[in-house]
């Protein structure tokens, strides 16, 4: 494929819509042809398949359902906008993919990793990311942030307890996978951020 597919991961509170949003503008100013897209969701199959993962009166939603329902949404905007962005030659910006199911339903819900790998696989013909910004913040900001912002949906209202879970295994895959998963400072001012992501971004373009 002629494109680059970069990813955004973090716990609830991180800030990556702000940051995707950011270097969005900042290379379709380059030059480069953008497509960004969120998680679950981005086509018209995934954002109803987002409302129910969503939704807090599921509460009742066992794990594998959670699971299998994070993989259908992420097949179709695979097949539908993902590849054929890549496909194209687009940098392509998706706010969560594989990483946040392997945090989530793995470090999170308990899941084992090589049935999480294996369904990932399924769903997107192994598509990975070539860059994963994994914006780390302590669980007690990113919560604050979130919990200051509205109404929560199903996953912002689980207990600290798994949001640490959930943050461990982000650190845990980024300590596995160096080479792809790369741990921005989340904690620092926005622009800090910004110009850290930057900083990846652009040498991870440059050195395709």
């Amino acid at each position: 494929m002629k494109g680059f597919f970069i990813t955004f991961e973090g716990i609830e509170g991180c800030g990556k819509s702000t940051q995707i949003e950011r270097l969005k503008r900042h290379l379709e100013q380059q030059g480069h042809r953008i497509d960004a897209m969120r998680e679950p969701g981005g086509t018209a199959i995934s954002e109803a398949i987002r409302a129910i993962l969503l939704d807090p009166a599921n509460t009742a939603m066992a794990p594998t359902t959670e699971l299998l329902l994070y993989e259908s949404a992420r097949a179709q905007l695979v097949a539908e906008r993902i590849r054929p962005a890549l496909e194209a030659g687009s940098v392509v910006l998706c706010d969560r993919f594989c990483d946040s199911t392997m945090a989530y339903q793995g470090g999170g819900r308990g899941l084992p990793m090589e049935v999480l790998r294996s369904l990932h696989d399924i769903a997107t013909g192994s598509l990975w990311p070539h860059l994963s910004l994994f914006i780390d913040v302590p669980v007690e900001m990113g919560l604050k942030r979130t919990r200051g912002a509205g109404e929560l949906d199903r996953i912002e209202m689980e207990g600290t307890a798994f949001h640490e879970r959930v943050r461990e295994g982000f650190i845990t895959l980024a300590r596995t996978e160096p080479n792809r998963i790369v741990t921005i400072n989340g904690s620092a001012t926005p622009d800090e951020v910004e110009q850290e992501i930057r900083g990846v971004v652009e040498k991870a373009l440059n050195s395709r």
